[in-house]
């Protein structure tokens, strides 16, 4: 399982560098993969720092960081 994950961590972060922002709920849909597995993916990304997180209303957003 840390292998899936981290091969989604690797995928959510590529398409991230092609975009510059995305809805967290678009990411299990756009990875195509279960939201468990995206969702670990990118709490692996955030606990290293390398995501960040802005909230418009009743939706968030996560973009690579500066």
């Amino acid at each position: 399982m840390q292998e899936l994950i981290g091969r989604t961590a690797g995928k959510l972060w590529d398409i991230l560098k092609k975009k510059d922002e995305m809805s967290i709920a678009q990411l299990p849909k756009t990875l195509k993969e279960k939201d468990a597995v995206v969702f670990q993916a990118l709490g692996w990304l955030a606990r290293e720092g390398k995501v960040s997180y802005r909230t418009q209303g009743n939706r968030t957003f996560v973009k690579l960081s500066d």
